[in-house]
């Protein structure tokens, strides 16, 4: 018997996913949120759906109850957080994202750390990025940094996002 590949895994895999982009910010607005619309640009320019888009203060209960809001639409397959990942007093995304999750993706934060460290360096060990399932949706968090989003959007997750998606469904 022949074990498929991960192309062919991949060849099933739906071509737009309904997704949700949650920036987490205490300082950005609707106007200066560069980041979650490179992420909203980036999901459209490869055939996604962007379902909705909220910003929400860097406060662990805000940003549960966005999520929370979101399981909730049947529209919704992935989930997209972007902000708070870092280690001041104020970054609680993590916290937050990681008591909801019911798997964890650890993969994502530990190749997204390394393809940092291989553009900034040894500041890498300071993103906290993260994914996992909840509620039978994806869901990654990223840090705020246009750079960084660019990154995990162009290498990670546009790539496997409709390949999670199929898994899902099984």
């Amino acid at each position: 018997m022949n074990t498929p590949t991960h192309h062919e895994h991949k060849s099933h895999a739906p071509s737009s996913i309904g997704c949700v982009v949650i920036t987490c910010s205490d300082t950005r607005t609707a106007e200066t949120d560069t980041s979650g619309y490179r992420i909203m640009h980036m999901l459209k320019d490869a055939g996604h759906t962007v379902v909705a888009y909220h910003l929400v203060k860097d406060e662990p209960k805000r940003i549960k109850a966005a999520v929370k809001k979101t399981v909730n639409n049947k529209q919704v397959q992935a989930i997209i957080i972007n902000g708070g990942t870092g280690i001041s007093k104020r970054d609680s995304t993590f916290e937050a994202v990681d008591a909801m999750l019911e798997k964890r993706l650890v993969g994502f934060g530990e190749i997204f750390r390394y393809l940092t460290y291989q553009d900034i360096g040894s500041p890498a060990i300071m993103s906290r990025a993260t994914a996992g399932i909840i509620k039978g949706r994806v869901l990654f968090s990223t840090p705020g940094s246009e750079n960084a989003v660019r990154l995990a959007m162009e290498k990670l997750i546009l790539p496997e996002l409709g390949h999670l998606v199929n898994e899902l469904t099984k």
